[in-house]
């Protein structure tokens, strides 16, 4: 049975005694009043995750996760960080192809598939991220471009490596604009990748694999969201900056 996933992503938000506080703040009141299976993951910016790893209780709800790594395992690429230093850490999560290294960094297919791999291999669970433009979105083949940003660098995967994947449908229209998909646009959009993992891996695989909504999901509209049978969850963006809001969030998902 599928996971219920709340994953926050700090984005490059918060000093450091800021972060300390929210860190604090998030872990305590996940542990005092989350009693419900879901699984929550702080994507904190990369100069904290140490810090932030070390706060965690074993066994706990909340896991620390990465907002991106390289593709290789090291080497001469300055201010980058790699797989094995995330797992030397005890990282457990990252966050690949976020539209915003897609449109800011270049990141294509080819290269978030070399990512997967690499995380993979190093024992790390990715969040592969993959949504659509207003204009593709409003003209062009939505469906067939996100279904393709699978195919291209998840599909290469056996299917045991696959279900080790989560997926975050994320439409770049909705990301930091106040725009939100409707329940029933992202319900439609992970219906269709769902259907797109059967095709590759068999029902079962298809029906394991958790697919997080990503576009601008809040206190608000979450509950709503969640409710949808294909939406196991959020890639919470601002959201995920105030505790309380945050909170509310992953309460939707119990």
């Amino acid at each position: 049975m599928r996971k219920k996933i709340i994953a926050g992503n700090w984005k490059m938000n918060k000093t450091a005694d800021e972060a300390q506080a929210l860190l604090s703040e998030v872990i305590n009141m996940v542990k005092d009043e989350v009693t419900g299976d879901v699984k929550v993951v702080l994507c904190t910016p990369s100069l904290y995750l140490a810090s932030a790893q070390q706060q965690l209780t074993p066994g706990g709800k909340v896991s620390i996760g990465a907002q991106n790594c390289h593709e290789k395992a090291s080497g001469a690429y300055t201010g980058e960080i790699s797989a094995p230093m995330l797992q030397s850490i005890g990282i457990e999560y990252v966050i690949l192809g976020h539209s915003e290294r897609r449109q800011y960094f270049g990141e294509t297919n080819a290269q978030l598939a070399e990512k997967v791999n690499i995380v993979l291999q190093n024992g790390l669970v990715p969040i592969f991220c993959c949504g659509e433009s207003r204009d593709l979105r409003e003209n062009g083949d939505y469906i067939g471009f996100v279904k393709d940003q699978l195919t291209e660098s998840l599909f290469h995967l056996s299917a045991e490596s696959f279900g080790k994947v989560v997926i975050a449908y994320e439409p770049i229209w909705a990301i930091g604009t106040g725009l939100t998909a409707s329940s029933a646009q992202a319900q439609d959009m992970h219906f269709e990748l769902r259907q797109h993992i059967a095709g590759q891996y068999g029902d079962t695989v298809a029906q394991d694999t958790s697919i997080l909504y990503g576009g601008s999901a809040n206190a608000q509209n979450a509950a709503e969201l969640f409710a949808r049978p294909d939406v196991d969850g959020g890639l919470i963006g601002g959201a995920s900056l105030k505790a309380a809001d945050f909170l509310t969030v992953v309460k939707a998902a119990q």
